[in-house]
């Protein structure tokens, strides 16, 4: 069992950043690949960024985000975060940790475990 806690979601204007972070607690977690997927209203759960918890591979994003988001993890502290510049409008979203035994997911039935969700709402 892998219990996921997202934090630092919130409100920001077209242009601006925020970080979220997600913590990570259970057993076997070097195991787990992790990473972000986001629902708009209305829309399917999309993936946005994975990373595994080993030093080998690198990290995944979804094309829209590349450039402007950054996922990163500390193996020590068993935190993965993802930094969004360049935010626009269509990044509106709740955003959602998510971990899978062995390989990335970026599709959301392969994921394994979800955290509970973090809004992030830009506004133009």
């Amino acid at each position: 069992q892998v219990q996921l806690v997202e934090s630092g979601g919130g409100l920001v204007q077209a242009g601006g950043s925020l970080r979220l972070s997600c913590a990570a607690s259970g057993r076997f977690l070097s195991s787990y690949a992790m990473g972000w997927f986001r629902q708009a209203p209305g829309k399917e759960r999309e993936f946005v960024a994975a990373i595994s918890w080993s030093s080998s591979g690198s990290p995944l994003y979804t094309d829209s985000v590349k450039g402007r988001f950054t996922i990163s993890r500390d193996n020590a502290k068993n935190t993965v975060d993802l930094q969004m510049n360049s935010l626009t409008p269509e990044d509106t979203a709740v955003y959602y940790c998510a971990a899978r035994w062995g390989a990335v997911a970026t599709v959301p039935r392969r994921v394994d475990y979800w955290g509970q969700g973090t809004q992030v709402t830009v506004s133009s």
